[in-house]
């Protein structure tokens, strides 16, 4: 399902320069149709009352899914969220979450994907789904 010239090393890479650093975010695991990455729960993504921040977990569910989207898509194409939400289940105050995205939909101009949150014993924390839009790449 996805491209196959792609590894852990170069989706991390693209990481440079952009939210994933600073919030700790890092790719994990491509697998046959998911893909995982881990966010520390820290100082960097707590929010004032010393837990997870939402925002935090949706801007994790967002790099997964939308990563995995443009991993389905030719090279003249690329994905640009339209729609995201995400239910806070459970706080976390330390550790690390790891989040997997799974396709719902991958059509030609749309994808849907969800994306599971989980603290460190395997409990979910959060449940996102994303929906991308596939469009032309621009030149």
């Amino acid at each position: 399902m996805f491209r196959a010239d792609i590894s852990l090393q170069q989706l991390n890479d693209w990481s440079e320069n952009t939210l994933m650093r600073p919030l700790g975010i890092v790719f994990t695991e491509l697998g046959k149709d998911y893909l995982c990455a881990s966010m520390p729960v820290d100082a960097r993504t707590h929010q004032p009352y010393g837990l997870l921040h939402g925002g935090a977990s949706a801007a994790l569910a967002e790099t997964l899914g939308s990563t995995a989207a443009g991993l389905c898509v030719g090279d003249d194409e690329a994905v640009v969220g339209i729609e995201i939400n995400a239910n806070h289940l459970r706080g976390v105050r330390s550790g690390e979450v790891k989040g997997t995205a799974r396709p719902l939909h991958v059509g030609r101009s749309t994808q849907v994907w969800e994306i599971r949150i989980e603290d460190g014993n395997d409990q979910l924390v959060c449940i996102s789904r994303l929906t991308v839009a596939v469009i032309a790449k621009r030149r």
